[in-house]
């Protein structure tokens, strides 16, 4: 009987226990706002990204760009990524900042609810969206 217990109790267990980064952060199905692009407020409030089980998509309140994605280590990988052209005045740098960030394969850190991308050239901080 007390093997049958502890047994029952493990899963239990696993569940509480921490293991730091070495998880994969769960975000399918979630959607987050930027709070910072190369430490820069975004210029529109309608800058998301958000993540679906096999597809990426962003903006910095323009243009669309998405494509593939998943997670190697602290990595977020995916590509290629197809943006739509059109011409937003004011938002093209941060476009081409997040564009360029997200081809770059960034290191992925999730801390409650802030998520930040960063490579050696971009950084985007954001917030899980409500």
């Amino acid at each position: 009987m007390i093997r049958l217990a502890t047994l029952a109790a493990l899963p239990l267990l696993a569940a509480c226990a921490s293991t730091g980064y070495a998880e994969t952060p769960q975000l399918a199905g979630t959607e987050w706002r930027f709070v910072a692009i190369d430490g820069q407020a975004p210029a529109s409030d309608r800058a998301r990204m958000a993540f679906t089980a096999e597809r990426i998509s962003a903006t910095a309140g323009c243009n669309g760009m998405g494509g593939t994605w998943t997670i190697e280590g602290d990595r977020l990988m995916g590509g290629p990524y197809a943006s739509t052209m059109m011409f937003c005045d004011g938002l093209m740098e941060q476009e081409r900042a997040i564009g360029a960030l997200l081809a770059e394969k960034p290191v992925l850190t999730v801390a409650g609810d802030r998520l930040t991308l960063s490579s050696d050239s971009h950084k985007a901080e954001l917030v899980r969206a409500d």
